[in-house]
């Protein structure tokens, strides 16, 4: 099902006012891009992952659907929501296993699915690195998990965060940076 941001919006703002019709058109009209987005990135992951991009997404579904009502304001908003859960649901994730294996290897991801963030790291490390970028610039780290997480386009996240794609470009640049240099200095 193709997705219009006004069809999208309407249905949102339908649901926030107590339509169940509206939220399961929404979840059928999401479905498919919220599975494209688990299976991106869980193709970075390493072989033998334990999650699927099915579970993955339908332990997103519960976070989203089942908590109290969120006042969405439109599609871009619901999709950055949605990145800052699935982060949770990975980074929750990689704790149990990593305390499962009391210290062994923990799952790691590429930052090349960001683009032209090359060198791979750890999803602790990355949300470590990313909780400190979000103390010094809440939206240049916004930005980031809007491109790693959601895998939205630059144009998405400019409108999302309500910037020009020219300041996501110099958020982007700073962040990246900034995420390399944390994010190299504990090899």
């Amino acid at each position: 099902m193709s997705e219009k941001p006004r069809d999208l919006t309407d249905l949102l703002i339908d649901w926030r006012r107590g339509s169940q019709e509206a939220g399961n058109e929404l979840i059928q009209a999401v479905y498919d891009r919220l599975h494209r987005m688990a299976s991106y990135y869980l193709r970075q992951e390493h072989a033998g992952h334990t999650l699927e991009a099915t579970a993955l997404v339908h332990e997103l579904y519960v976070k989203m659907f089942s908590s109290k009502p969120v006042k969405w304001q439109d599609r871009a908003h619901f999709f950055a929501v949605a990145a800052q859960q699935l982060r949770r649901i990975l980074v929750d994730h990689a704790r149990a296993e990593h305390a499962n294996k009391r210290g062994g290897d923990r799952f790691k991801v590429s930052l090349t699915a960001a683009k032209n963030l090359p060198l791979p790291a750890d999803i602790l490390d990355i949300d470590e690195a990313l909780r400190s970028l979000e103390a010094l610039d809440p939206r240049a780290a916004a930005g980031v998990e809007l491109r790693f997480f959601a895998g939205l386009k630059e144009t998405e996240i400019a409108e999302a965060l309500g910037i020009s794609l020219a300041t996501f470009h110099r958020d982007w640049k700073i962040a990246r940076a900034w995420l390399l240099s944390q994010l190299s200095s504990g090899d």
